[in-house]
């Protein structure tokens, strides 16, 4: 292997560690017991059933973006873009960047045949395409700043004002069919932006934010958002006097509502920086107390944006994505407050800050994608997918002399086949982590 292989020593020099809280995390908070209890109609027990038993669905929610949905030259390379992320995802990452979104006031690109833009396809498009495949769509976001558009930049209140206009219009047309809101992003990040400095300084634009989104998104879920620097690196990360997790901390004392904490990782470095950038990024005991740290804030966890990038079609490099990508999603799964990990983009060349295939330019460099630019897929697309529809997958037969039986399985919805007294019946169950996990079965 060549020297590149080094980007692997972290994992390899604390492998006993991560992966003993791997097999025991995976365990203790992904899977759980389900207690069937079988019944006639007339609630007599039913005894000598047998039971197949295949898991439908993760309750886990894994993904992408869905930025270039429809947004390919051709019908086939469209037709493969659907096919792979349906094949390989159950929650898709929609984009509400209010600039791309409403470029002129009062004139919302809401519906499926607004005019393009790219990588912004529109938000009536992506939730037709998700509604029909059994994906869940999720909002990125209401209040992004270095998204505003330029005819509603202007003074703190009258930025407000249209916030406040544009949480409303959303909420009203989308709050029932999009469950979870980023709700801001990369704050910190706005503060090297010196139009935004001011809106930075306001003491509220977090408490502000959250508190319009509940006002607007009672029943959805709130997501604050950060880029990966400023959660997991060298300069950031100090315990609970991170940056990221005192400006958290500060809202929830304040009243407001964050149900769950956002967190990026993109490995967006150059080449010959990689090893020596991600030293800390990929050490298993180091993911672990940022994970173990903001937990104790009492929300759940995403993992909003991910890139790994390969930087070649080699072999060689593809096989490193991949591996990586194994230990970060086996670490990141075993978690007890991690409730997803959204991949970033799915296919080469089609990345931001770049012209469509141009390899050398913005995010495209990295060869971060998931699917080759020629929509072939990479290994690391294949072990995403195998982990979640095998590796933590639960399919068995069960026989019981009795009227009940129990079963460990991951935590989602199964479909039952179930035999007895010479009769078959299919019956749904959903093993909930939060729920009561015992079901009584009519047959």
């Amino acid at each position: 292997m060549s020297s590149r292989s080094e980007v692997l020593k972290p994992f390899e020099r604390k492998k006993a560690f991560m992966e003993d809280r791997i097999e025991h995390g995976i365990e203790l908070y992904r899977k759980g017991f389900a207690f069937l209890r079988f019944r006639d109609a007339m609630e007599r027990p039913v005894r000598g059933v047998r039971v197949h038993i295949r898991q439908k669905s993760h309750d886990f929610r894994y993904g992408a973006n869905l930025f270039m949905l429809g947004e390919f030259d051709s019908s086939e390379q469209n037709a493969a873009y659907e096919s792979l992320f349906a094949d390989a995802f159950n929650i898709a990452t929609l984009p509400f960047y209010w600039s791309d979104l409403e470029p002129e006031p009062g004139k919302p690109r809401f519906a499926k045949d607004s005019p393009k833009r790219y990588r912004r396809p529109a938000p009536d498009l992506c939730l037709e395409y998700c509604e029909a495949r059994g994906i869940e769509p999720k909002a990125h976001c209401l209040n992004y700043a270095a998204f505003h558009p330029e005819w509603a930049k202007g003074d703190v209140m009258t930025e407000k004002r249209l916030l406040d206009r544009r949480f409303r219009e959303l909420a009203a047309r989308y709050s029932e069919r999009i469950p979870s809101w980023e709700v801001t992003n990369e704050t910190f990040w706005g503060m090297r932006i010196p139009r935004y400095s001011e809106l930075y300084r306001q003491d509220d634009l977090i408490e502000w934010s959250f508190a319009e989104a509940e006002r607007y998104f009672p029943m959805n879920r709130l997501i604050i958002n950060e880029a990966h620097c400023r959660i997991w690196g060298p300069d950031y990360f100090y315990g609970t006097r991170s940056p990221y997790y005192m400006q958290i901390e500060r809202a929830l004392r304040s009243g407001r509502r964050i149900d769950s904490i956002g967190m990026q990782f993109h490995m967006f470095y150059r080449a010959e920086e990689e090893i020596a950038q991600t030293a800390v990024y990929y050490d298993p005991e180091r993911i672990y107390d940022v994970l173990d740290t903001y937990a104790k804030l009492g929300r759940r966890i995403q993992l909003t944006e991910l890139t790994i990038p390969a930087y070649t079609r080699e072999a060689e490099d593809e096989a490193l994505q991949a591996e990586i990508l194994r230990n970060l999603y086996r670490m990141w799964f075993s978690h007890p407050a991690m409730e997803g990990i959204i991949y970033w983009n799915l296919v080469d060349g089609f990345a931001a800050c770049a012209a469509q295939g141009d390899m050398t330019a913005g995010e495209n460099y990295y060869h971060g994608g998931l699917v080759r630019h020629d929509f072939t897929p990479k290994e690391a697309y294949r072990v995403i997918r195998e982990l979640f529809t095998r590796t933590w997958h639960t399919e068995l037969t069960l026989e019981t002399d009795t009227d009940e039986l129990d079963f460990k399985g991951f935590y989602g919805v199964y479909e039952l086949e179930i035999e007895a007294d010479g009769k078959t019946a299919r019956r749904e169950i959903h093993l909930d982590r939060d729920s009561n996990s015992c079901f009584h079965i009519v047959i």
